[in-house]
């Protein structure tokens, strides 16, 4: 490991640097490893690392676990769109009506910055951890089960503990269902103008991926595998994506589903350099809402993941005892065009 003189190790460092798992370094660190039939050999590597690392137990976290401070942790992976942010909006109206004090950070879908980030909230005492759209949450489950942390994932799955997730597979049948629909019977949408823009290889996307091509096969008849477009969650590479579809094409296909609302921007980036009547037939599904979708200039389908229902069941499964991991499913809601439903923000108060 390279000493960086601004920060101390961790005990994911120490793993890392080890080969073993975090909660073996943390057994080693509280003296509890020959409980666990850990090998001396092992235990003697770690600490010594641990003595050349600089690493310092922090001891208002080893207290953790004999109280409590009332302080709950939502790690979410950004906050600049409608989804996360009402995930956080929710969570915290949630986290007070409990009588308990929210904690939100954000991780920028960083796997080491999710469990440093982990390891951070740890050092605060929080009392649980709800980990949003992480992109390792067994590893962010490893950090919180050696410090014995109770913890739950939301939006997309870990295996090792339990989550609670949208019916991606079944969101993405209904909104390219959706999408075909809008295209009357004497001018019907054909495969080779329905296309998928956006997302990246994660539970999420893959499922929607998953749905998008089973209902090309029923009600168009084919599919073909260009018609996706994998292009991560970045606006920008998205509207890279859209802009080079168009040099080779002359025109955008005639339908989009577009994984998300970030994917989505990138899709209003690109149209910003192009004049309207470009897009004139053009018929949108977004696997995210935004209101600000209603009022476009063509038909915008959404799919509205069902956040407060997420969040309660969260609650609900923390609180249980230990059990095999479980993957739990809500559906999405389907938005129709000109719709702009009412959300968590109309509950602010107006100071006049």
């Amino acid at each position: 490991m390279k000493k960086d003189s601004r920060r101390k190790a961790t005990i994911y460092d120490l793993s890392v640097l080890s080969g073993s798992s975090a909660s073996t370094v943390s057994a080693v660190l509280n003296g509890t490893w020959r409980k666990r039939r850990i090998k001396e050999s092992t235990a003697e590597l770690i600490r010594g690392l641990a003595q050349k690392h600089q690493y310092t137990a922090n001891q208002q976290a080893r207290g953790l676990r004999s109280s409590r401070s009332g302080l709950i942790g939502l790690m979410l992976p950004v906050y600049d769109n409608r989804y996360f942010s009402s995930m956080a909006q929710t969570f915290e109206a949630h986290v007070r009506q409990r009588g308990q004090w929210p904690i939100v950070v954000s991780s920028s879908r960083d796997p080491d910055e999710e469990r440093q980030m982990a390891e951070s909230l740890i050092s605060y005492s929080i009392d649980q951890l709800f980990i949003c759209g992480a992109t390792d949450p067994d590893g962010v489950h490893d950090v919180c089960e050696a410090a014995g942390l109770k913890h739950i994932n939301i939006d997309l799955p870990g295996t090792k503990v339990h989550s609670v997730i949208s019916d991606n597979y079944e969101g993405g049948r209904v909104l390219t269902e959706a999408i075909i629909r809008q295209f009357p019977p004497d001018d019907p949408l054909k495969p080779e103008e329905l296309f998928l823009f956006g997302g990246r290889n994660d539970h999420a996307s893959r499922e929607r991926v998953r749905g998008f091509k089973d209902v090309k096969r029923e009600l168009l008849g084919s599919d073909f595998e260009a018609s996706i477009q994998a292009t991560g969650y970045s606006p920008n590479t998205a509207r890279a994506a859209f802009e080079s579809f168009f040099d080779r094409n002359g025109r955008l296909p005639r339908a989009l589903f577009i994984n998300s609302s970030i994917n989505f921007e990138g899709l209003l980036r690109f149209m910003s350099a192009h004049p309207t009547e470009t897009f004139a037939d053009l018929v949108v599904g977004c696997f995210d809402y935004d209101p600000f979708g209603s009022f476009l200039p063509f038909p915008v389908l959404m799919m509205r993941q069902d956040v407060e229902g997420m969040i309660t069941k969260a609650f609900e499964l923390i609180e249980q005892p230990n059990a095999p991991p479980v993957v739990h499913l809500l559906r999405p809601q389907l938005v129709q065009p000109r719709t702009a439903l009412p959300g968590p923000l109309d509950g602010l108060k107006d100071v006049t």
